[in-house]
């Protein structure tokens, strides 16, 4: 799909010029200096972007489990500029090892196996960047993305990984189901984030962070229809230039009836976010939400 910009599509929040200055800045200062310079940027994001500020504060009360202070939205922030700054360096050429972690072998066994696959993942930590990082096993991935006017990172790693990334755009619905159909049937696998529910009519409820909150369901939909399979995975850093994966096991559809084959897959959605969960009690700054967190289900 293409990368070209679209004036007309929602925009990050941000400078228009934030992109290129991390990435002039990020190429010309020493490491410590230009994590320095995050630090800075990160502060003045949280004194210039309020909807996120409260966001960020509301999500970690709840995974702190106490009140979060101005200084722990600092150090979400820049967690979060942490990682842009990976992937914008990334587009560049440097070298990032994709570690597999504990519970990864049925995921790598499905990489291998060539058979194509849906791929869940959620906006935690390095989970972003997976899609790209899927080329170490030679396999053409569709990432359904958020169209927004001012991606440059999604542009640069397009032209970086354009062999084995493809983009589908969620919000031209016109084409979704078209470019779902045309994927899956050249034989790729189609990568999803299964975290935020703006764009799936497919919602359910799971317990996350103390509450049955709704989260999209619309990627096991989309395996029964098609009959693919599903593993979700996340990546979180591991160290320098290093994300470790975490995986679930691998969801297949079966002759089951529906409601069975429904079931099993609330049971699989649900294991996975729990660990999800666990990742982010350890290190709350992770999550990369900036929006209001997922909603509690109705009672």
């Amino acid at each position: 799909m293409s990368t070209t910009r679209d004036p007309s599509a929602p925009r990050n929040p941000g400078p228009s010029w934030g992109y290129a200055f991390l990435h002039r800045a990020g190429a010309i200062l020493p490491e410590r200096a230009f994590d320095a310079l995050l630090g800075l940027g990160s502060a003045v994001a949280v004194a210039v972007m309020p909807a996120e500020r409260r966001c960020s504060r509301d999500y970690l009360s709840v995974a702190l489990g106490r009140p979060a202070t101005l200084a722990d939205t600092w150090r979400h922030f820049r967690a979060f500029a942490r990682a842009l700054a990976l992937k914008l360096r990334l587009a560049e050429g440097r070298p990032h090892r994709c570690t597999p972690g504990p519970g990864c072998e049925p995921f790598l066994a499905l990489m291998a196996s060539r058979r194509p696959a849906l791929l869940g993942t959620f906006h935690v930590g390095h989970s972003d960047l997976l899609g790209y990082l899927l080329g170490q096993f030679q396999r053409r991935v569709h990432m359904i993305r958020l169209k927004v006017a001012n991606s440059r990172d999604t542009r640069r790693l397009s032209r970086q990984f354009g062999q084995w990334v493809a983009f589908i755009w969620v919000n031209e619905t016109e084409n979704l189901l078209y470019a779902l159909k045309a994927a899956v049937e050249s034989g790729d696998s189609v990568a999803m984030e299964c975290d935020r529910a703006g764009y799936s009519a497919k919602l359910e409820p799971f317990d996350f962070l103390g509450r049955r909150r709704l989260f999209p369901f619309s990627i096991y939909h989309l395996a029964m229809i098609f009959r693919l399979p599903v593993v979700l995975c996340v990546g979180i850093p591991a160290g320098p230039d290093e994300s470790l994966v975490h995986g679930s096991p691998v969801f297949e559809p079966d002759q089951d009836s529906r409601e069975a084959n429904l079931a099993r897959a609330r049971a699989h959605f649900q294991d996975f976010l729990g660990r999800v969960e666990s990742l982010l009690r350890a290190d709350p700054f992770l999550w990369f939400n900036f929006i209001p967190l997922n909603p509690a289900a109705p009672e």
